[in-house]
């Protein structure tokens, strides 16, 4: 399957798919018994306490899921099953991978990049709208932007858009593209990203890459493979959650939120309280073509909402049902858009694997939301919800194209 029909929305015999918005949640509850598609049997946690345990529990761990001899988890493995990936690490080796990174993502790092990013934000609307109405906002503003920083915050300034597109879309592949299409293309990221790391170790600079082989070579323990899938996958993280949920808000707010677009525009503060509602209620993918939550095993006998779930077993983190949870969070998007969360989202999920990127994400769409309200008061879908062409076949799932006039 070729890299430009692979990911794309509804084609011939392909039902149209609802905007995930309209996705109702799994209904919170103990946790119960299923099986992957693999046919691997998983206890499935949905209650927002139960979720928060599983991901902060060291009882569950990730690098259990890929020790050798472990069930299969998917059909075709993607970058997410990456035994050197900071997120199939556990323990003191984590933390350390971790710390080379993190100072970075801080919320006072960020700030410090606010002013920045605004600035790129207001130069993609400058050029939308000269471009004029209509436009197609993921191809000018909803991909560029996230892009456009974390190219900026790596030192890669010169990494191709179409390029990290199509290796982005391979990493997190689950039926897409075929077992090795997703090998090859893996293969060239993983190429890139030492490319990255020998060109830095000649000529360092001010960048994250830098910072990182610096922390690093200080630290003596971390292998040439794991510096590797480091760089690539903040490359993957740094823009994907951002570019995913920015598209899929733009759709819940140009169609059945109308009514808060102004309120948007006023002042940053409500932008950032209705990110945080957004984040919470707008999950990033569907779970028809992948795993049902964030997956973890149990490394010995542990008790989850009162259930006893055996030493050995593959335990799912079902976010978006937490996220939704009645006994937590009341109300639903149109009544509760501009208010404090009742709880934290799980969206980034929890604990020691909690993403490195979650504020650098917040900024970006807190300013994205609040900067494209304030200069197009009037944008609107120029297309009917039910015919927009969506990403398919990946972990997350958002808008090719987006069609908007004003």
């Amino acid at each position: 399957m070729s890299a430009e029909n692979s990911a794309t929305g509804a084609g011939p015999g392909t039902a149209p798919l609802v905007p995930l918005h309209c996705l109702r949640a799994m209904e919170p509850g103990p946790p119960r018994l299923a099986a992957l598609m693999t046919g691997t049997p998983v206890w499935l946690v949905s209650r927002h306490a139960d979720v928060r345990q599983v991901l902060t529990d060291p009882r569950l761990n990730r690098a259990a899921l890929h020790a050798p001899g472990a069930p299969p988890l998917k059909l075709i493995p993607n970058i997410l099953d990456d035994p050197q990936s900071i997120l199939n690490i556990d323990g003191a080796e984590h933390q350390r991978l971790r710390r080379t990174v993190q100072r970075a993502f801080t919320p006072r790092a960020i700030a410090r990049w606010r002013p920045w990013v605004a600035s790129v934000v207001e130069s993609l609307i400058d050029e939308l709208i000269d471009r004029g109405s209509p436009a197609d906002i993921v191809a000018g503003y909803t991909r560029r932007l996230p892009i456009a920083v974390i190219s900026r915050l790596m030192g890669l300034d010169h990494l191709d858009g179409k390029r990290l597109g199509h290796w982005s879309d391979h990493a997190l592949s689950t039926t897409a593209f075929t077992a090795e299409e997703i090998r090859a293309a893996l293969r060239e990221f993983t190429a890139f990203g030492a490319e990255v790391i020998a060109e830095r170790r000649a000529a360092p600079g001010e960048d994250l890459v830098s910072s990182l082989l610096a922390a690093a070579a200080e630290d003596g323990t971390i292998t040439e493979p794991q510096l590797v899938a480091l760089v690539v996958g903040l490359v993957v993280a740094g823009h994907e959650t951002t570019m995913t949920s920015l598209g899929n808000a733009l759709v819940y707010l140009l169609e059945d939120g109308r009514d808060a677009w102004r309120r948007l525009a006023s002042d940053e503060a409500s932008a950032a309280a209705a990110t945080e509602q957004l984040l919470r209620a707008v999950p990033l993918g569907d779970a028809v073509d992948h795993n049902p939550g964030l997956l973890r095993r149990t490394v010995e006998d542990v008790e989850i909402g009162g259930v006893a779930i055996p030493s050995g077993s593959v335990v799912a983190a079902v976010t978006n049902a937490a996220n939704h949870d009645p006994e937590v969070f009341t109300g639903d998007l149109v009544t509760e858009l501009f208010s404090p969360l009742a709880a934290p989202l799980l969206t980034f999920g929890a604990g020691p694997h909690h993403c490195l990127g979650a504020w650098l994400a917040r900024t970006e769409l807190e300013l994205a939301l609040h900067r494209l309200a304030r200069r197009l008061p009037a944008l609107r879908l120029d297309e009917p919800v039910e015919g927009i062409d969506w990403r398919r076949g990946l972990v997350t799932r958002s808008p090719n194209t987006l069609r908007v006039a004003w």
